[in-house]
């Protein structure tokens, strides 16, 4: 339920042929002990009935350990069978469908929600190959503003929801084997997502990495079917099924759909090729397209009220261990960086909030390994780009990875924009209950005079301001996930609002006041929608009817 270890693998095995060992050969004691410390810490005794005792609850420890180690590897998911929304534009929409076994393409039927008696219109076909493991991602064209299809559809674009977590892995905290497909998380998330469904719906997820966990409890290998079995696995979860037929979900990877600290230096290093082919199948393909083919960092806008960036933070990263100037040492890579760049040119003004998306936290204040796995081992880069954030109003970097959920404040010493970062995970996995690895705030730190008031007097005095400063942290829970509510209805007080739920049950709000964006002086066409086409994305989706 807390932190599993691959050093479990051969240390279970051994310990109990030990303890087998240990009360078979050895001559029990003559003295007895009460049965509590004997049962908890399975110390001899020459009562048998605690011996056996002993004996049946090691056994079924060990035997829970075997299923939960052997499960990843035999439970194949074949049959698994699912339909999801993934990106939805302005006049298309993707979606992404797993169908095995078919000998024939199947066509993708469609039509306006509210007129039951109109015909099917034919649309595009998914192409099912058992090469791409049976899936396929289209993409719906040519719909209309203000008609309203069969499928969950994106709502108000000035006054929305949206999730944010990372980190699963079905039956964690270990159930027993009748529970191998249950994710507890997605379970929660059904419920939160039905508690309030028509007062304040939640449009989307982002799912920021460790969809699967390719190396825990043990590696799967370099193994693109042992890659494919993974994803298979996760959407055979009822758990799951409850959240995806009813929210679009767009992802990004971190390591462990690769490997623990994956590094891909720019140069696709193994496993790579193979555990990307997965994503991109199982995830990826559903994303907003790339500013750069075959890439897998993307952005999107949600009406005129956000902006997203999401980041890929492991395949062009470059090692740590390079003997290189670390000026010269990226997180990025070149293009991905200019494409960052550019993209906060164009929103600067256009959108009250920015949202960057890195699966790894851009905080340097998480110690320990995240010294060298977050945005921490990156400091030139960093710093630049910070420097960039404090010019741009409304920027919120959301992150995941570290098992704990933390709010975070960036300060320049210059007159600039305050910086904030949301981290939030995991969704269904281990945390770390007596060590707490986020520092309050930097070492680093810079003066500024402040003044007071006191006696009537004007008192000017100076303090020090740390550049980054924790405003929460929490990181008890193997369930969280992180809500944040857009409101641009009033233009001169966009409002976000965020709620993180930990274990089912709210834990912390903030609200925050951001700065107006700048009234636009064109009348392109983004103005042109807003302004004349009521609720644009509430118009466009397909609700899980037949299509088929």
């Amino acid at each position: 339920m807390i932190i599993p270890t691959r050093l479990a693998v051969p240390l279970l095995p051994t310990l109990y042929v030990l303890h087998l060992s240990t009360l078979f050969l050895s001559r029990p004691p003559q003295k007895y002990r009460h049965p509590l410390p004997v049962l908890l810490f399975s110390l001899p005794s020459p009562s048998r009935f605690l011996t056996f005792a002993n004996l049946a609850i090691n056994s079924l420890l060990a035997i829970a350990a075997l299923d939960l180690l052997a499960t990843p590897f035999f439970d194949a998911a074949h049959d698994v069978v699912f339909t999801r929304l993934g990106a939805v534009y302005p006049d298309s929409v993707k979606i992404v469908a797993r169908y095995p076994a078919q000998t024939e393409d199947i066509l993708l039927l469609y039509r306006e929600y509210n007129d039951s008696s109109a015909p099917w219109i034919d649309g595009p076909r998914f192409h099912l190959t058992p090469d791409a493991d049976w899936v396929d991602t289209v993409r719906l064209d040519n719909l209309w503003p203000s008609t309203t299809y069969e499928y969950p559809s994106l709502r108000a674009p000035a006054h929305f929801r949206f999730l944010a977590t990372s980190c699963i892995t079905p039956n964690f905290p270990y159930q027993g084997p009748l529970h191998k497909h249950t994710i507890t998380g997605f379970d929660h998330l059904a419920d939160y997502l039905a508690s309030n469904p028509s007062t304040s719906p939640v449009d989307f997820m982002l799912f920021l990495g460790d969809f699967i966990y390719a190396d825990v409890p043990a590696y799967i290998g370099d193994d693109q079917e042992a890659y494919r079995r993974l994803y298979r696995r996760n959407y055979l979860s009822p758990s799951f099924k409850k959240v995806y037929e009813q929210l679009p979900i767009f992802h990004a990877y971190d390591d462990h759909e690769f490997i623990n600290n994956y590094i891909g230096n720019s140069q696709d290093v193994p496993p790579f090729v193979n555990a990307s082919s997965a994503y991109d199948l199982y995830a990826g393909n559903a994303n907003y397209d790339s500013v750069r083919p075959g890439h897998n960092y993307y952005q999107f806008q949600h009406g005129d009220a956000a902006a997203f960036f999401v980041l890929d933070t492991r395949r062009y990263r470059s090692a740590l261990t390079d003997q290189s100037d670390e000026t010269y040492r990226t997180m990025l890579g070149g293009d991905q960086l200019t494409a960052l760049y550019n993209w906060l040119h164009e929103v600067n003004e256009t959108v009250p909030f920015k949202f960057i998306v890195s699966s790894v936290p851009f905080t340097s204040l998480w110690t320990h390994d995240a010294q060298i796995d977050s945005w921490a081992g990156y400091a030139v880069e960093k710093a630049a780009l910070l420097d960039a954030l404090h010019t741009v109003p409304n920027v919120i970097v959301i992150s995941g990875d570290r098992h704990e959920f933390a709010a975070i404040e960036f300060t320049s010493p210059t007159e600039s924009h305050v910086v904030r970062e949301i981290s939030t995970s995991p969704l269904n996995m281990f945390y770390i209950p007596f060590i707490h690895t986020l520092l309050p705030e930097s070492q680093s730190y810079f003066t500024r005079n402040v003044t007071l008031l006191l006696n009537q007097t004007m008192l000017v005095e100076e303090e020090k301001v740390p550049y980054e400063k924790t405003i929460a942290y929490i990181p008890q829970g193997n369930t969280k996930w992180s809500t944040f509510e857009v409101d641009t209805r009033d233009v001169n007080k966009p409002i976000l609002r965020l709620e993180t739920v930990i274990d089912g049950k709210p834990a912390y709000h903030l609200e925050i006041v951001g700065t107006p964006a700048k009234p636009q002086t064109s009348s392109g066409l983004s103005s042109l929608v807003s302004n004349n086409v009521k609720d644009l994305f509430d118009k466009i989706g397909l609700s899980p009817g037949r299509w088929f």
